[in-house]
């Protein structure tokens, strides 16, 4: 994302999303002037059935994949007078189930969403990093000191670097002469990364902004729908008035009210893309279909540039939202197609300007030369409830759509369920066969010559039964025929089904906690590289996830905040980075790896080429904690480094052994005489030297040798 100007409205710092966002009023006669807006109406109502006509295909395998979640036989099914039982095995509701719980983890690994800002390698505009150093001769400090005028020599690659000071900028202006490029390399140098900064200040607030409009609620309904139907769709950010409860000093509720964006979750089922594209990049519009109640519709009153007397006008005509014939599959308690709600169209995208024209849009000068423009629209019951200019800075729909495994030649993606739909079937199937057959092979097949028995009798069999027989007949009059077992067989095949299923959707028994693991798994180290191998089976939903969803998302909440919250303290030359992937290999294996390398490199040669700080915000991040609460950055590292190193000084040390007092008596707690077996390390004295103690000689009361050449010693003669 390259370097992003600050805008250029009359009062940046105070505008709000309303500021900027040219829309229709209401003016005059609402019902003729919808009227004559019935272009723009038609126009909307004809995209919407386009889009429905052309996604009847996605319909219908959705519904299918809803039913092998739910354990439900669709109408198309048919059992025989013979079939009794109907069980249906849910292992489609079990492999989803995993695979939505493999992609939250990835979304909110280390409880932080895997969305991030960086700076650029090489960033434009905003130094990458400068330094001060209060040492370093100035040629002021030089003619101070000295008289002479003599020009000291800079390191500046780039003269403008005072311009490039991004958040510095004021508070470095009286030492803009003195700043150097690069970090610093004295120890007392002081470095300054302006990018950097810049780039944890917007991340954090992406964060928080996340957080506030309970994000997370949102992607987790995203990825379950993902998982089971092969899309998720997230919409966002847009604009919102958040209410904070509050209590004033006498006890009254005084709210605070605060603007965030808000980012939610929409069905797929409600959203009607543009049938020619295949991704959100290519779509021209899109259509988000809307059930909302009486209330509903009277609360868009208090949202921004909604037409009030048009929302009135189409309350007044009823309610207007018709089932869908896949409503009735999913709802459990289907009722009548009318139900007591609105159906309301949203719409993004392009219109021709003439349109927009006609339905008296102020179109701005920068607009006039445009055959089309982006807008939206709000439509229900032939009225125009809302229709503004697209207000986001550059135009963009505010849709995220991702597919669960990528189809290249559609739209919608393709999801577990789909993947194992035949698999399910014959699971089904064989389950099936093997109760009807224990039923069967469990219970005798009874054979009756009616000729042998008093006629009238009831012929049920039951334990006790007594049958009476005409009388004089000959033979046996009632034969019991056992049918062949066969059900492990088919349970065999049944486990066969399961396997396939396993390998179709990419997703192990035994990553979902099935047991019965044999051969390497049985060992934990040998467990631990089977969930590994399981885990990247995943990897290209997390991509997808990384492309689709979270880097579009970044860049919007990016650029949101660049156009309706500006802080200059966000300036720099950023980009949105999507962590998805990264977040899946934070793993048992990546800290084994990382624990490694801490041990490699404790050599003190190689020390100093580690960032410790990197590698334990890494290590951290691997064990699902949150870097940013346990581990200090660089200054809070240095603080606490300063306070453990005083505290080690107050703190007694402990004694020694007491030392045994020169000349005196032997100490009585050291009967041995040797210092308790302390014994110093040294040299032995050479002979003739001070504390020798060889034979013949020293302390022992002999006569020490005399050193060669020397005169004898001895009384005089």
């Amino acid at each position: 994302m390259a370097l992003m100007d600050r805008p250029t409205d009359p009062n940046p710092e105070q505008a709000t999303e309303m500021d900027r966002v040219v829309a229709l009023e209401e003016d005059g006669d609402v019902e003729n002037e919808n009227t004559e807006y019935s272009g723009v109406i038609s126009f909307i109502d004809g995209q919407f059935r386009r889009s429905k006509e052309s996604r009847r295909t996605d319909e219908d395998r959705w519904l299918t994949a809803y039913r092998n979640y739910r354990g439900i036989y669709g109408a198309d099914v048919q059992f025989t007078d013979t079939e009794k039982s109907q069980a249906f095995i849910k292992i489609t509701k079990t492999k989803v189930l995993a695979a939505y719980a493999q992609v939250v983890d990835v979304l909110f690994a280390g409880g932080k969403y895997p969305l991030g800002i960086e700076q650029r390698k090489f960033p434009n505009n905003v130094a990458d990093a400068v330094h001060y150093d209060p040492n370093s001769l100035t040629t002021e400090k030089v003619k101070e000191k000295t008289g002479v005028d003599y020009k000291v020599p800079r390191n500046i690659v780039r003269p403008e670097i005072a311009k490039e000071l991004g958040i510095y900028a004021e508070k470095l202006k009286p030492i803009e002469d003195e700043l150097e490029a690069g970090p610093g390399t004295n120890p007392g140098s002081i470095t300054f990364e302006p990018a950097k900064v810049a780039a944890q200040k917007m991340e954090k607030k992406m964060h928080d902004q996340l957080e506030e409009s309970q994000a997370s609620k949102h992607l987790r309904s995203m990825a379950f729908e993902c998982a089971l139907l092969g899309h998720g769709l997230v919409k966002g950010p847009f604009a919102q008035d958040k209410e904070y409860p509050r209590w004033d000093m006498e006890g009254n509720y005084d709210p605070i009210f605060e603007t965030i964006p808000k980012v939610e979750f929409v069905s797929i089922w409600d959203f009607y893309p543009d049938p020619d594209a295949r991704n959100m990049d290519e779509a021209e519009f899109t259509v988000q279909r809307h059930r909302l109640n009486r209330s509903q519709m009277r609360g868009l009153k208090k949202r921004p540039h909604f037409r009030e007397e048009s929302i009135e006008l189409a309350l007044d005509y009823g309610p207007s939202y018709t089932r869908e014939y896949w409503e009735d599959a999913l709802e459990d308690n289907a009722g009548s197609e009318q139900i007591d709600r609105y159906e309301v169209l949203e719409y993004w995208g392009v219109i021709d300007a003439e349109l927009a024209e006609e339905a008296d849009l102020e179109i701005p000068k920068e607009y006039e030369d445009m055959d089309e423009i982006q807008v939206n629209i709000w439509v229900c019951n032939g009225q125009i409830l809302r229709l503004v200019l697209n207000p986001f800075t550059p135009s963009r729909i505010p849709y995220h759509a991702v597919p669960y495994e990528l189809n290249p030649y559609s739209f919608f993606g393709i999801g577990v369920a789909e993947n194992m739909q035949d698999t399910q079937l014959l699971m089904n199937g064989f389950y099936r066969m093997a109760i009807d057959n224990g039923a069967l092979s469990g219970n005798l097949l009874i054979e009756i010559d009616e000729t042998n028995l008093v006629p009238g009798q009831d012929l049920s069999v039951y334990p006790g039964k007594v049958f009476r027989r005409q009388a004089g007949a000959p033979g046996q009059a009632i034969f019991g025929t056992k049918f062949p077992n066969v059900s492990q067989e088919l349970m065999m095949m049944f486990d066969k089904s399961r396997q396939l299923a396993d390998e179709a959707t990419g997703i192990p028994s035994y990553s979902h906690g099935t047991t019965g693991v044999m051969g390497v798994g049985r060992t934990a180290s040998g467990m631990s590289m089977l969930m590994g191998a399981a885990q990247s089976n995943i990897k290209a939903v997390v991509r997808n996830i990384d492309d689709y969803l979270l880097a579009p998302l970044g860049k919007a909440l990016f650029s949101f905040n660049m156009q309706f919250n500006f802080d200059k303290e966000f300036v720099g030359d950023l980009e949105v980075v999507a962590k998805g992937t990264e977040s899946l290999m934070r793993n048992e294996i990546r800290s084994q790896r990382l624990l490694q390398f801490m041990q490699m490199t404790q050599n003190q040669q190689m020390a100093p080429f580690v960032k410790y700080d990197y590698v334990l915000r890494e290590l951290a991040a691997s064990m699902d904690l949150d870097e940013d609460k346990i581990l200090n950055d660089q200054r809070e590292a240095i603080i606490q480094a300063k306070m453990m190193a005083e505290i080690q000084q107050l703190m007694p040390q402990p004694a020694g052994p007491p030392a045994a007092p020169e000349g005196g008596p032997p100490n009585p707690n050291d009967p041995t005489g040797t210092g308790n077996g302390n014994i110093a390390p040294g040299e032995a004295p050479l002979p003739g030297a001070d504390g020798f103690t060889g034979a013949g000689g020293g302390d022992n009361g002999g006569q020490q040798p005399a050193p060669p050449n020397a005169a004898p010693q001895g009384p005089v003669q």
